[in-house]
């Protein structure tokens, strides 16, 4: 009778499966950790912010700014800083109305579009304080 030799080596095809899939996985949950910071700031919104100024580009402190969320109606305000700057955070995707107001005179209202696709949007307003 013929004598059979048996190897004690373990096959290779599960080890390269496991591989494969641990590498896999590592692609996948770096790729996730590269688009949460993505998908957190479209969740935190947008900013709006800007400055005050009257006819001769000098701040206004302590104006009022009026913004309008042109689809609800709702009017959020803020009192402008000592260096004549506003901010309103976390906004959502609509339109708005933006205007300045103080000691009885009004800026021009400027508009901000729901398609405009910035993070970060800017706007100046002017009242003539004289």
């Amino acid at each position: 009778m013929k004598e059979e030799k048996f190897s004690r080596m373990t096959p290779r095809r599960p080890f390269k499966t496991a591989s494969v899939i641990a590498a896999a996985f590592v692609l996948i949950v770096s790729g996730i950790a590269h688009a949460s910071p993505d998908k957190k700031e479209k969740q935190q919104g947008r900013l709006l912010f800007g400055k005050v100024l009257d006819q001769h580009d000098n701040p206004v402190p302590g104006a009022i700014v009026y913004l309008t969320d042109t689809r609800t109606h709702a009017v959020k305000t803020y009192i402008v800083s000592q260096e004549g700057t506003y901010r309103f955070p976390g906004l959502s995707t609509v339109d708005y109305e933006v205007y300045a107001e103080y000691d009885g005179r009004k800026s021009d209202t400027k508009s901000v579009s729901q398609f405009d696709d910035r993070s970060q949007v800017y706007v100046d307003l002017r009242i003539n304080t004289r």
